[in-house]
């Protein structure tokens, strides 16, 4: 299977104990803002007291760290105070869920898998600051040395399903880089042999055309070159030779999405192209806003193979950067 990914508005606002009260961007279309408004209902409404979500028949889905961090990410995309306002105490529940599972780890892995671990750190470092609670910076600083370990030990210098892993692959290796860089961004350590190590992983698995492929430059796809594209362009490496290439990929395929992962692909999809050419990303942040549109159900969620929840909110942030408030989001 939680970016990374990084917003003008936040810059500024990132001064622990400080409250954010949200302000209207009138560049936001009614359709969106509409999307938006029913999805955080949703997820407000269906939060357990724990700060997790049902698994909508799935189990342990809605529960696993992985979908409680991008569930607390949509809530900030929106601009909505964290501190004070509707939607504080379901920060609040959620942050607490992360940090407990941090503070029950050891080693600093917070598991099952990296994905979660990586879409945790990714949550963390965008509360740092705007969230007035103080274990979130400790928190933090041990996912981040759990990332930076695991790489380490990894004879690829990229990432896989667990910290012990000798073998890598670009969507793990993708969301621990965005992690990194969004704690760099907060102010956490992060060593640049580190982010350069992980980027060269990732341009193993970088064909000639800028395409990504999964553990290598075969079977590339769209999904999976919006991960490397974005990658790049959080570490401030567009210069870079294939980053170009990768654009115009991306751009040439516009129109194509993952069947199986259509959320997630929509997640990475919506940064990279913002990031790589705003004309670009405005006439797929059009194409996808009708298509959520159809998509959500009454209830105001987004029905998926991992949970209403996760899917919820991955459909936020996938229009998330009509707003622009997380600093993930900045260029």
């Amino acid at each position: 299977m939680i970016a990374i990914m990084l917003v003008l508005a936040c810059s500024s606002l990132c001064v622990t104990g400080q409250t954010f009260p949200r302000e209207t961007n009138d560049a936001v279309s009614t359709e969106v803002e509409n999307i938006y408004q029913r999805a955080l209902r949703y997820l407000a409404k269906t939060q357990s007291q724990n700060g997790t979500w049902s698994a909508n028949g799935l189990t342990g889905t809605g529960a696993r760290p992985g979908a409680v961090a991008f569930c607390i990410l949509a809530f900030l995309a929106h601009g909505d105070d964290p501190n004070h306002g509707p939607y504080a105490e379901n920060i609040r529940r959620s942050l607490n869920f992360l940090i407990s599972k941090s503070q029950e780890a050891p080693d600093g892995y917070i598991g099952p898998q990296m994905y979660d671990h990586g879409f945790t750190t990714l949550a963390l470092a965008e509360c740092y600051g705007m969230v007035d609670d103080r274990r979130i910076g400790p928190a933090l600083d041990n996912c981040v040395k759990l990332i930076l370990r695991a790489q380490k030990s990894n004879p690829r210098n990229g990432w896989r399903y667990s910290p012990d892993t000798r073998d890598a692959d670009s969507t793990v290796s993708g969301c621990q880089l965005v992690a990194l860089l969004a704690a760099r961004n907060a102010g956490i350590p992060v060593p640049d042999e580190a982010i350069d190590k992980g980027l060269g992983y990732m341009k193993t698995c970088r064909s000639v055309t800028g395409a990504y492929g999964y553990t290598s430059p075969s079977n590339n796809n769209v999904t999976l070159t919006a991960i490397g594209s974005l990658c790049y362009s959080l570490a401030k490496k567009k210069n870079e030779a294939g980053y170009s290439r990768s654009t115009e990929y991306l751009i040439k395929n516009l129109q194509k999405q993952s069947e199986k992962w259509l959320f997630y692909h929509r997640y990475y999809m919506a940064q990279a192209l913002f990031q790589a050419d705003e004309a670009a990303w405005e006439k797929w942040n059009k194409d996808n806003t009708r298509l959520l549109t159809a998509a959500q159900l009454p209830d105001g969620s987004f029905a998926g193979t991992h949970g209403n929840a996760y899917t919820t909110a991955a459909a936020c942030l996938s229009i998330a950067l009509n707003y622009r408030f997380l600093p993930i989001y900045e260029k």
